[in-house]
């Protein structure tokens, strides 16, 4: 392999000013992710939104911060079989990162991927960045030989180890349909809705009176409200008042009907029996989203999803004391761990026998006595869902 001298990016190339300006600025959003623990989807906008970049360059810094975010742990250990030392800033990981996140994952041409990256990098630490990316553009030629399902496809151990005890033979293709770019999907009403989120809210019979008791961001209940020209009247609520905000939000740019308030789902100020139907789309630990959210599978820890069922079966509890006799409620999801769902579900069957059960439609694949859509067959999150009719 043939390497031109990286000490000043050459100009009118990919590795020119325009190029290392892409890196540079993903270089900073990943150091803010990294070390000042911000969220990638709210750290990137505020990169992009002032960096007078071009649509091709914006998408490219987009796919460099969300794909080495995602990536990381198989990224380190490319580049880490070349490093000897442990004193590394973050800035410098960031590029190294982003470095081996083009070679061995965009397959950009190694000179322009590696120039470009150097010229980004501070000065103090460009020798370096140049050094051990070279040698990792070296050993890509030949495919990498990965120490572990975890560290291949860059995901925490006990993510790995949980999914592969609850999908079983599908755990691998979900894995790795989850380390794909999300597709955006926007709305009729220009509202910007992941697909299974939607699919959801479709879930709900759309009349007469109903609550949504987690309603924030807003777009399901605003998708009830759409979906029911007119004949139903839906009430969101969520516990902390900035997030009741957010289904305001939603619900003026779509000109929706929904009324939003402040209340807590396991108590809320609404009557007994009085909803067509309730939706519970309860707090859990995310692990069916980690295609949208490149940062949340290091945020996530085992004991999110142990401590968080009680939260769930309260809410479908307090569900099914506010559904009518003949009501619906709909309990969902967006993980694809079985305590999370099924579990719940078991648990439903013993203490809220009211609550008859009842088959859901394609897309939904039966599971248990709800269904699933898995991210390695449907182009949406991970998400779990059951319907119950009220005695």
């Amino acid at each position: 392999m043939a390497w031109s001298s990286v000490s000043e990016p050459r100009h009118g190339s990919a590795s020119g000013d325009g190029g290392v300006r892409t890196r540079r600025l993903a270089i900073e959003a990943i150091e803010r992710v990294e070390k000042d623990g911000a969220f990638a989807n709210l750290v990137l906008p505020s990169v992009l939104d002032d960096s007078g970049l071009e649509e091709r360059d914006r998408a490219l810094v987009t796919e460099l911060v969300y794909g080495s975010t995602r990536m990381k742990r198989a990224l380190d250990y490319l580049v880490d079989r070349f490093i000897d030392r442990d004193d590394i800033d973050s800035r410098v990981r960031a590029a190294l990162r982003i470095g081996a996140y083009q070679i061995e994952f965009l397959r950009i041409p190694a000179h322009a991927a590696v120039d470009a990256t150097v010229g980004a990098t501070p000065k103090r630490g460009r020798g370096f960045v140049n050094a051990v990316l070279r040698k990792a553009a070296t050993a890509s030629s030949a495919p990498t030989a990965w120490p572990s399902i975890g560290i291949e496809l860059s995901y925490p151990d006990w993510i790995v180890e949980r999914m592969e005890h609850d999908l079983g033979d599908r755990a691998l293709p979900v894995l790795r349909a989850m380390n794909k770019a999300s597709q955006v999907h926007i709305r009729a009403d220009g509202y910007r809705q992941d697909v299974s989120s939607q699919e959801v809210a479709g879930l709900v019979k759309p009349t007469g009176l109903i609550y949504d008791l987690c309603a924030a961001p807003g777009g399901k209940a605003t998708f009830i409200d759409g979906a029911s020209k007119g004949a139903a009247t839906v009430i969101g609520s969520d516990l902390h008042a900035h997030r009741a905000g957010l289904v305001r939000t939603a619900a003026r740019e779509t000109g929706s009907r929904v009324h939003a308030l402040v209340a807590d789902g396991t108590s809320p100020p609404f009557r007994p029996g009085s909803a067509d139907a309730v939706l519970v789309d309860a707090p859990c630990s995310g692990l069916g989203s980690l295609r949208r959210r490149a940062d949340a599978r290091w945020r996530i820890q085992p004991d999110d999803v142990s401590t968080l069922a009680n939260l769930q079966f309260a809410l479908v509890a307090s569900a099914a004391a506010l559904a009518k006799p003949g009501g619906q409620v709909v309990f969902s999801v967006c993980t694809l761990t079985a305590s999370e769902s099924v579990d719940i579900d078991e648990r439903i069957a013993i203490e809220l026998p009211e609550l008859v059960p009842q088959s859901l439609p394609a897309p939904w694949e039966q599971w248990g006595r709800g269904g699933r859509l898995l991210p390695d067959t449907f182009a949406g999150d991970g998400m779990a869902a059951f319907s119950y009719r009220r005695k």
